[in-house]
This record gives structure tokens, C-alpha cells and sequence, in this order.
């Protein structure tokens, strides 16, 4: 049984409020127009689950939605997140790669999304890639055609990210065709947060040298918070998703110039 539910039980939630848990823990986060049409009930029963999960605890309310509470200090570890929303990541990472060009340069930055990505494009030929990631290093050195240029820096041995001033100056020589980042957090004022101020130096770094930047971003991501502003929506080109965000991001995204692509398939 999970932790959820485990807790759930003992405050002696209904089979309703559980499966609205599981439905919440699974996406990491969804509106209640979304839990209503999931548990085919009203809007005014979701809310009223709503105000009772939130208020045990359970899960955590922002505007027009709940999601899985999370820390704005640290992040989930690396094992979990690669098994977390797996499937929206592999969707989103065959929609990038079918995007991506033959014989282009890119920089990649840390996360399990951008790994994904890594595994997507190793049938790409001519590929040029500078990344921060060994995690992606390595996947992607499996492709012969596939050029990868690693970052020095310090390395994070929970997750082999590289970090420092050292990858900040290494990614300062380059400028590239497009970069693929992922974030941990996008706020509703059309913030882009991360937990490592460290790490968010680097992505900025890459996002100022590449031509265009195209943000990976699962479903989850919407409304969660961290703690360091890595950057804001008007510095994406393109933003790439397995689920139509919640409001106000379409809005946000309008207002932005940010192309959205919801993969599905």
C-alpha cells in the first residue's frame, strides 16, 4: 500500500477522496476540472475532497488545482523520478526527437526528462552535444553518429549532473542550433524554478547560447514549486508537454510567444 493511502486509511477517507489521492499522485498534479471528469462527480464534491485532503496534509491545494506536496528546497531523488511519470516523459521525448533535426548541434541539460530525450534521438545522425548530464553522456555515446562534448565542473553523485563555474565557462565557447532543458518547477507567474542554485547557473548559461530553447516539461511540473528562479517563459521558444496545462499557463504561454506542443501519442 502506498504512503497515501496508508494515511489515507487512517483518517478514514471515503473510496472516493483515496481514488482522488492516487489519480492526484500519479499525474503529480491536476485541476479539479480534471478530477471531476476522472471521478465523474461535481465540481463542488471535488473541492469540498479538496479542502479535506489539503487540510490533513495529504496534498496540497494551489489556484484551481492540488498536487503531491513537494519541497521548494529539495528535489526527489533521481531513482524515483526516472520511474515518475514515465510514460508522459517517453511521449514527450518521441515528439522532441521527431522535431530535432539530423546534423544539428544542441546542449542538454540535467534531469530524467532530458535523459528520456537522450534515448529518443540515438537513430539522429550528425548530432553535435554539449552537455552538463553524464547520465546523457552516456546514453548518447552509444550513437557512432553522435558527437558528445562533456562539460567540466563538480559532479553531483546523486544524479552524475555536473555543476559549477567551471561548466558555466566551458558552456560559454558554444553556441548551438537548440537547447533541450527540463526544470522542476514552472509557477504560475510563468517562472522556471530548480532546486540547485548551482545547477540553475548552468542552464541559464545554456539557454543564453543557443539559438532557440525548448523546454520538456511533464504535466507535473505546472505549479510546483523550488526554490531558485532558473528562468521565465518569454525565454522559451518552445514548450513540450503531456497534458494540457492547467490555467493560467495557456494564457502565460500566449503571452509569452511559447509554441506548445501537447504529445499525446
Amino acid at each position: 500500500m502506498s504512503n497515501l493511502n496508508a494515511h489515507a486509511d487512517t483518517v478514514n477517507f471515503n473510496p472516493r477522496q483515496i481514488k482522488l489521492i492516487d489519480v492526484v499522485r500519479s499525474r503529480g498534479s491536476a485541476t479539479v476540472e480534471q478530477l471531476a471528469d476522472e471521478l465523474l462527480v461535481t465540481l463542488q464534491t471535488v473541492r469540498r475532497d479538496v479542502q479535506r485532503l489539503s487540510e490533513a496534509g495529504t496534498l496540497t491545494r494551489f489556484h484551481g488545482g492540488v498536487r503531491v506536496p513537494s519541497s521548494t528546497i529539495e528535489n526527489i531523488a533521481h531513482p524515483q523520478r526516472q520511474n515518475l511519470h514515465a510514460q508522459g516523459k517517453a511521449r514527450i521525448a518521441r515528439a522532441i526527437a521527431l522535431q530535432v533535426p539530423n546534423h544539428c548541434s544542441l546542449l542538454i541539460n540535467i534531469g530524467t526528462t532530458t535523459e528520456a530525450i537522450a534515448e529518443a534521438l540515438l537513430h539522429h545522425k550528425g548530432l553535435r552535444v554539449i552537455t552538463n548530464n553524464l547520465n546523457v553522456a552516456a546514453i548518447l555515446c552509444s550513437n557512432p553518429d553522435c558527437e558528445v562534448i562533456v562539460a567540466g565542473g563538480v559532479v553531483r553523485p546523486r544524479d552524475r549532473g555536473i555543476v559549477g563555474e567551471a561548466a558555466v565557462d566551458f558552456i560559454h565557447q558554444f553556441k548551438v542550433d537548440i537547447a533541450l532543458i527540463g526544470i522542476s518547477g514552472i509557477e504560475s507567474d510563468g517562472t522556471l524554478r530548480d532546486y540547485d542554485f548551482r545547477e540553475v547557473k548552468v542552464t541559464q548559461t545554456i539557454i543564453e547560447h543557443a539559438r532557440e530553447v525548448w523546454l520538456a516539461a511533464d504535466a507535473s511540473k505546472f505549479n510546483r514549486p523550488a526554490m531558485v528562479a532558473a528562468a521565465t517563459l518569454p525565454q522559451i521558444d518552445r514548450l513540450f508537454t503531456d497534458a494540457v496545462p492547467p490555467n493560467p499557463f495557456p494564457a502565460l504561454l500566449t503571452d509569452a510567444n511559447v509554441r506548445l506542443e501537447v504529445c499525446l501519442d
